[in-house]
C-alpha cells in the first residue's frame, strides 16, 4: 500500500509534466466563485479527472479544474472548485490538494467560500474576512497516524488564520473601497441546510458565517506551516433569520453575482503578497 508521501510524489510528478512553473500561493474557489481562475496568464489547465489519486468534484457550479499560471506577476496554483465532506469523500481526500500545494512549494493558501450569514447586520453579496473558525463538521482530517513528513502531531491552532495577511486584505479592501466584514466561520457537514434551531445555536458560538467546507483544508494548511487567509462571500442569511427558503440556486447566483468585486479584491491581495 502506497504512503501518503509517495502518493503526493506521483500527484506532483505528473503536475509537473504540465507546467515548469513552480507555484508560491494556492487559491482555492468556491462556490460561484471560479471566475478568477480565467484571469489567470500562461496557465495550465488539469482537469481534476486527470490527476493522480485526485477525486472529482460533483459539487454544483465547481468546474473540477486545476490551474497553474501567473497573477500579477506571481506564480498561482488555483483550484477551481474543491472537494466536501458531504460529496461522500473522506477527509483525507477532500484535503489532499492541500497537502500537494504544501509539498509544491507555496508558502501561502487563500481559501475562499460562499457562506450563510448568522449577523444579521450582513447582506447577500458581502464579503468576510475569516478570523478564526469553529469545527463543527464532527470530524477532524487529522485523525488517524500522524506522519510527521506533514507536520506535527498536535498542531497549534491558535492563529490559524495569519494575521500579517488578514491586514494586507483589509488594506487591499480599503484601497479597492470594497467593504469587508469580519467574523467567525462555524463550518458543517451539509449537504442539507441549517435549521433555525441549529442557526441560534451556532449564533450563541459566537459564529458569523456557517458554511460546509474551508475548515478542514485550514486545518491540513495549518499542520504544514502555511500561511493562511480565507475569505467568504455571504449568499443568503441563514435559516430562521428571514422568513423565507434557502436554495442552492440562490447560493450560486448570489456569489456569480459578487464574483467581480471578489476577484477584484484577490487579485489586490495577491499583488500585495510578499513572497
Amino acid at each position: 500500500m502506497m504512503t501518503e508521501t509517495q502518493r503526493v510524489g506521483e500527484t506532483i510528478a505528473y503536475l509537473s509534466t504540465k507546467t515548469s512553473l513552480k507555484p508560491e500561493i494556492g487559491l482555492v474557489l468556491g462556490s460561484g466563485l471560479g471566475y478568477l481562475g480565467e484571469q489567470l496568464e500562461d496557465a495550465a489547465v488539469i482537469p481534476y479527472g486527470e490527476i493522480p489519486h485526485f477525486v472529482k468534484s460533483t459539487a454544483p457550479d465547481h468546474q473540477g479544474r486545476l490551474l497553474i499560471g501567473r497573477l500579477r506577476g506571481k506564480t498561482v496554483l488555483c483550484m477551481q472548485g474543491r472537494f466536501h465532506y458531504y460529496e461522500g469523500y473522506t477527509m483525507k481526500q477532500i484535503t489532499y490538494p492541500i497537502r500537494v500545494m504544501a509539498k509544491m512549494g507555496i508558502g501561502s493558501l487563500v481559501l475562499t467560500n460562499a457562506c450563510g450569514g448568522l449577523n444579521r447586520q450582513f447582506s447577500p453579496g458581502d464579503l468576510m474576512l475569516i478570523t478564526d473558525h469553529i469545527n463543527f463538521m464532527g470530524m477532524n482530517p487529522l485523525i488517524g497516524p500522524n506522519d510527521d513528513d506533514f507536520g506535527p502531531r498536535f498542531p497549534d491552532m491558535s492563529k490559524t488564520y495569519t494575521p500579517a495577511l488578514a491586514d494586507l486584505a483589509r488594506k487591499a479592501a480599503a484601497d479597492l473601497h470594497i467593504p469587508l466584514r469580519e467574523g467567525v466561520y462555524l463550518g458543517y457537514s451539509g449537504p442539507s441546510f441549517e435549521t433555525p434551531a441549529e442557526i441560534r445555536l451556532f449564533q450563541s458560538f459566537g459564529a458569523s458565517a456557517v458554511g460546509m467546507s474551508t475548515v478542514p483544508e485550514a486545518i491540513i494548511a495549518r499542520h504544514a506551516g502555511l500561511k493562511i487567509l480565507a475569505i467568504s462571500c455571504v449568499t443568503n442569511l441563514a435559516a430562521g433569520i428571514l422568513d423565507q427558503p434557502i436554495s442552492g440556486e440562490e447560493v450560486i447566483v448570489a456569489a456569480k453575482a459578487a464574483g467581480k468585486k471578489f476577484t477584484a479584491l484577490l487579485s489586490e491581495i495577491v499583488d500585495k503578497m510578499e513572497l
